[in-house]
């Protein structure tokens, strides 16, 4: 009938393993959609100063005191305070962590704490913060209290907003809910926001891509500025013979012989790698799966065997795409014609780089220049394979030419050819085990990112081989691993001294290894200018980068995967 105002339906309730929205995620989504789905469908997370001081600001009040008392039974005039209340409601498929709750009677008032100042807006607070407290008026009303106002308390400028729950407020509170759980159901992420002035101090913005996609998918704005967060953890590497790893407090101690050898912080440590016989005992295993802190272990001799984590991430939409990409033949071809088109690129820029007669022979970069143009026209994987080959021979038998010229080097790190198991002299020992570092590294990165490393589109899946590792790690190889073997080499870092030949196999002493790792490491940690966004990242951050920029594609929120190629 004309004039007739539509009727609220009830939300259904909520049945099976269906899960209860909390107020926090209906806040996000009020705030960015694609945000709150990347928190609550994809599971990612991540610390800021934002986050960080919220949670200091927060302390008081996350301490549960107080009861919340039954609203049937309460006498007037008689008001209560209830700290940290989770109260739920599964008719309208809500759950809310309540800071305060004020009851007087049968009347309640949430009061919900934040950390900032209080905004100078029309309605004393965002929608986002009005929205979240809505729903905790909303759950308390469902428990039996009349809720006609809540507030908030903003704790940087000591005041206090009150915030009326009214028929407009509810309104968008159940737009929000309704639209929440829409797009977890349709299982398609939001789009990133354009320019927003809302990206830059988001947590999430490294993991999210907001200009990164828009520029790759519609090349429209390029990329701002953007501060690039630095992680100061750095990994723990363990290869003493019998070593043991325990854990004391917010500590790790390397322990050998019964001798407390080396400490680490916990908070300062992104990963510890256990190299041979090295015992890791259950409490500091059980702290470190707790923390998502992964544990890499390698053989004596540095081959990567896997690695321990967690629970893992739980963003099962990624493994989906990444299963149904690796089963899509044309799909394989063209990322894997990228990938190696890609590593022949950044081997013939290294070559260049470091080539020490003169400038580099024109007919070597010819025929490099005809390697990239039949990878980019590959029609198999197979004639792939073979042009990679054909290309990574000539690469290597002009590797000695980036080696320094001075006797020590001639004489000790002569180089004809790349041999493998065993390694045959120190520089083929050098090439294998930073190769084991970069492939460790990857697969952390990939693992990280909510991948499974051991299904791959160029190298094909086999028993105990992270394929996904091999092939984002393709172009790295030249850039980081090789890099990091010539600098290590020309610097000096190591000598002829640090190698032992047994039965026609070359292998590092410890004392080489640690140098050599550290010359690894820093190399990882060595920051360039991204070709692409223009910004500075190091390696190590370029890794994850690479890794979520792939996510993106197989999700199709970017046409193509961009390979990283230096110039």
């Amino acid at each position: 009938m004309p004039g007739q105002p539509d009727l609220p339906l009830p939300f259904p309730e909520l049945t099976g393993d269906q899960p209860l929205l909390p107020a926090r995620m209906v806040n996000e989504y009020q705030y960015c959609p694609r945000l709150a789905y990347l928190e609550w469908v994809q599971g990612e997370w991540a610390e800021s100063v934002d986050t960080v001081d919220g949670r200091y600001r927060h302390r008081r009040v996350d301490k549960p005191s107080g009861d919340l008392p039954d609203p049937a039974d309460s006498p007037p005039m008689e008001p209560q305070h209830a700290r940290s209340i989770t109260l739920s409601s599964n008719r309208l498929g809500l759950i809310a962590r309540m800071d305060v709750v004020e009851a007087d009677g049968t009347v309640a008032t949430p009061v919900d704490y934040k950390r900032g100042k209080r905004p100078h807006v029309a309605r004393g607070a965002y929608d986002p913060e009005r929205v979240q407290l809505c729903v905790q008026g909303m759950i308390l009303e469902e428990h039996g209290f009349e809720v006609p106002e809540g507030a908030l308390y903003f704790a940087q400028s000591k005041e206090r907003v009150r915030v009326e729950f009214d028929d407009d407020l509810r309104a968008l509170t159940r737009n929000a809910v309704d639209g929440l759980r829409h797009i977890a159901a349709g299982g398609q992420i939001p789009p990133p926001l354009v320019d927003s002035p809302k990206c830059p101090r988001c947590s999430l913005v490294g993991i999210c891509l907001p200009d990164e996609v828009n520029f790759l998918a519609r090349m429209a704005l390029p990329p701002r500025p953007l501060a690039v967060p630095h992680d100061e953890a750095m990994p723990l590497y363990v290869q003493a013979r019998g070593a043991k790893v325990t854990k004391s407090g917010e500590t790790l101690e390397v322990h050998v012989e019964d001798h407390k050898v080396a400490t680490a912080r916990l908070g300062e440590t992104s990963q510890v790698v256990l190299q041979g016989s090295v015992y890791l005992t259950a409490p500091a295993l059980h702290e470190l799966m707790a923390r998502e802190i992964p544990v890499t272990w390698l053989s004596f001799g540095g081959w990567f065997l896997g690695h321990t984590v967690g629970l893992g991430h739980k963003n099962v939409e990624i493994r989906t795409a990444q299963y149904r990409a690796s089963f899509d033949e044309r799909h394989c071809l063209r990322l894997a014609r990228g990938i190696v088109a890609a590593k022949i690129r950044n081997a013939r820029t290294l070559l260049r780089r470091n080539w020490k007669r003169g400038e580099l022979p024109e007919n070597l970069l010819d025929e490099f220049r005809r390697d990239i143009e039949q990878a980019e026209r590959a029609v198999s994987l197979q004639t792939l394979l073979g042009i990679e080959g054909n290309a990574a021979a000539r690469y290597f038998r002009n590797f000695r030419e980036m080696l320094g010229d001075g006797d020590g080097v001639s004489a000790s790190f002569d180089f004809e050819k790349r041999n493998r198991r065993p390694p045959a002299d120190p520089v083929n020992a050098l090439l294998s085990y930073a190769y084991s570092l970069l492939t460790r590294a990857v697969t952390v990165a990939l693992t990280a990112v909510g991948f499974d490393a051991y299904r791959g589109f160029y190298h094909q899946p086999r028993y105990g081989r992270p394929a996904l590792a091999l092939d984002l790690m393709e172009p790295f190889r030249p850039l980081i691993a090789d890099s990091a073997v010539i600098m290590a080499i020309n610097n000096g870092e190591v000598r002829p001294s640090d190698f032992l030949s047994v039965a026609g196999s070359v292998s590092l002493t410890n004392d080489g290894r640690k140098r050599f790792i550290a010359g690894f490491e820093r190399r990882l940690t060595q920051e360039i200018t991204h070709p692409i966004f223009g910004y500075r990242l190091s390696y190590r951050r370029l890794l994850e980068l690479q890794a979520r920029l792939l996510a993106r594609h197989l999700l199709g929120e970017i046409p193509e995967y961009p390979n990283f190629i230096t110039r």
